[in-house]
């Protein structure tokens, strides 16, 4: 174990910010978003296993080689064979997950409990679809959707939205929705969340969240295209756009724009064995660190 721990905290770092940057500036994961947003998450867990890993590793290296050993020693009563700078790297690494687990609860719950008033409010203010089952209508002249996810989910259409699109549109609007809801797009996002609001002013932490924010958002994309193609996609991503442009006074946002290019100027698909290679590489990054652990 004395030198795993350098191993998992180089890695760590490394997956923390170089990497992570790297990867939300590529354009390949625009060409394969389930990939991309599987290898996100991989950096992100490998990530997490290395840095807190090192840690503990670190601390308990005197036990054995490995935590299995660690833990028999701890079981044997063998702690008092630890230094006392060891036993700080322990308490630091137990303070840092800690503070990670809270901070993933704290955003969990206040999440959960915005969602419950905003699905109260909705059932106040809004109406069933009758041309969409689940869906809802808000009484609202600019085109907005939006879904609400959880166990009583919710789609979200504005009046404006109905008078705006046309029918194809509307498909797009609400296959792209129900991606989200579907794959559970909300949970893919919240770990990412947690490591910035646990880990401050690293650039790596902030450009993984902006691309993993991005990447749903074209996946769901890519499912609406499937079901009524990109020309309809495209028109109900600038109507809707330019709906919320009028709301907020405000130009198109970055992502909005890089994903009605990328709807419009359709990139080819990452060849197959390139595709294999980046699931690959995501099991593999999990793997490392739980192999340097045990």
């Amino acid at each position: 174990m004395t030198w795993a721990w350098p191993v998992l905290l180089v890695l760590g770092l490394a997956l923390a910010d170089p990497v992570s940057r790297r990867l939300a500036a590529a354009e390949w994961p625009h060409r394969d978003p389930v990939g991309a947003l599987l290898l996100w998450q991989a950096v992100g867990l490998a990530g997490g296993l290395a840095l807190l890993g090192a840690g503990v590793t670190a601390a308990l290296a005197p036990l054995g080689d490995g935590l299995w050993d660690a833990a028999h020693a701890v079981l044997d009563g063998r702690l008092g064979e630890l230094d006392a700078w060891r036993w700080v790297v322990l308490a630091v690494t137990v303070l840092v997950a800690a503070r990670l687990l809270g901070v993933l609860a704290v955003v969990g719950l206040r999440t959960l409990r915005a969602r419950r008033k905003h699905r109260d409010l909705l059932d106040v203010l809004a109406t069933p679809w009758p041309a969409a089952p689940g869906a809802l209508v808000l009484d609202y002249p600019v085109p907005v959707a939006y879904c609400l996810p959880g166990p009583r989910s919710r789609v979200v259409v504005s009046r404006g939205a109905l008078t705006t699109l046309a029918e194809t549109e509307l498909s797009a609007v609400l296959a792209h929705e129900h991606a989200h809801l579907r794959e559970r797009h909300d949970l893919v996002v919240l770990p990412f969340v947690a490591w910035g609001a646990t880990v401050h002013g690293v650039p790596g932490l902030t450009a993984a969240q902006r691309a993993v924010a991005t990447l749903i958002e074209m996946r769901a994309d890519d499912v609406a295209a499937a079901e009524v193609g990109d020309e309809a996609l495209a028109r109900a991503l600038r109507a809707v756009g330019s709906g919320a442009e009028d709301a907020a006074h405000t130009a198109f946002t970055a992502a909005t724009e890089q994903r009605l290019a990328r709807v419009r100027h359709r990139p080819q698909p990452l060849p197959f064995l390139a595709r294999v290679a980046v699931r690959l590489v995501a099991v593999l990054l999990i793997a490392v660190p739980t192999a340097l652990l045990l």
